[in-house]
């Protein structure tokens, strides 16, 4: 096919999530195969999903997305059918392509529901694309669209969900509360390798600092947290620090009052999200008598979807790409559809992320 060739359709790609208490465990033996993690580590994880009846909220958010894409499309005249596919539960990404290539599609763009560069955030979408194209004869190209971590829709939103979450504190506290935003923890051996060696590596925890330093901005904020969430695997293997948890036993000892925590880090409200900040960092806070609310994630807000359209755009008729950010989206060496030769190249590990998105 001519490299040339229309573009005929968009994947949402995500990570996939239990829909229901018997999706749960094998939903869990899918995102951690061939890692060697413990049994009773999942037992514990599937617990945190059965709190919530077995069921993530990021399928059907995700579903929200793309009517809210697809919406956006045929207001601005934009012909392109939307398929879902994932790359840990139904509906699988291999399964997706081949009905994909069944129903004519021959060149299609891939938007991943990840903002970030790094190996989880960006090049194991590659390899997701990768695998699903070795898995289905006759599949069609596909392109990733670019990272979107400093893009002006994506900082706007989060802006807006911090001042909307401020309102909900009370008065006395409201003016002082502390602002903290968090993503997910990943091994400090992901990050240090996150990009081309020769850009100095730790794209992905560079590029979370950037957009937290621009929401910030935005928001007239010179003082605030960056901190982690969410990491698993054996105690010896040194992840991204502080979690969000100890942070809050931080804030308490320091006589913080109140707490705004904004989980930049994620697209949709997430397992991680609902149980790690809403349950155990809520609950913590509780303890110390400390004001806690959580900034809503960007998926939701109404301009999620113009920014899908805007990615599209710039693919599909070469508009200029709308950043405010300087980190690089992809690394030296990058371009956007391919990783370059050991750009993001995990390091070798005793065993990945067991995370839940």
């Amino acid at each position: 096919m001519s490299e040339n060739a229309p573009y005929d359709a968009l994947l949402v790609l995500s990570f996939g999530g239990p829909e229901g208490p018997d999706d749960v465990r094998p939903f869990l033996e899918n995102v951690t195969r061939g890692r060697g993690i413990p049994p009773e580590r999942l037992d514990e994880v599937a617990e945190h999903y059965l709190h919530f009846g077995g069921v993530s909220p990021i399928n059907a958010l995700n579903r929200a997305i793309i009517d809210a894409v697809r919406a956006e499309f045929d207001a601005h005249g934009i012909d392109l059918p939307i398929y879902f596919g994932n790359r840990n539960w139904h509906p699988m990404v291999e399964d997706t392509v081949a009905a994909m290539r069944d129903e004519g599609i021959r060149n299609a763009l891939v938007f991943a529901t990840s903002a970030w560069g790094g190996y989880s955030g960006c090049r194991q979408y590659h390899e997701d694309i990768a695998r699903a194209r070795q898995a289905v004869d006759g599949a069609p190209q596909l392109t990733k669209l670019r990272q979107f971590y400093d893009h002006p829709l994506f900082l706007d939103a989060v802006a807006d969900a911090v001042r909307a979450a401020r309102v909900e504190l009370p008065d006395e506290v409201r003016d002082t509360a502390r602002l903290v935003f968090t993503a997910h923890s990943v091994p400090n051996s992901f990050d240090a390798t996150g990009g081309p060696a020769e850009a100095g590596g730790h794209l992905y925890s560079r590029q979370v600092a950037e957009a937290a330093r621009l929401v910030a901005e935005a928001l007239g904020v010179a003082d605030y947290d960056l901190v982690w969430q969410s990491r698993s695997g054996p105690p010896q293997v040194p992840w991204l620090e502080p979690d969000i948890v100890d942070h809050i036993d931080a804030l308490h000892e320091r006589g913080t009052e109140a707490v705004v925590v904004v989980p930049v880090g994620f697209v949709s409200d997430h397992l991680e999200v609902v149980w790690d900040l809403d349950t155990e960092a809520r609950d913590r806070a509780a303890e110390h008598g400390m004001g806690f609310v959580r900034a809503g994630t960007a998926g939701t807000d109404p301009r999620f979807a113009q920014l899908v359209r805007e990615l599209v755009e710039e693919q599909r008729n070469g508009v200029a790409a709308r950043r405010r950010g300087t980190e690089p989206l992809l690394g030296v060496g990058c371009n956007g559809s391919l990783c370059a030769a050991r750009c993001c190249e995990p390091p070798k590990r005793p065993t990945r992320p067991a995370a839940s998105r």
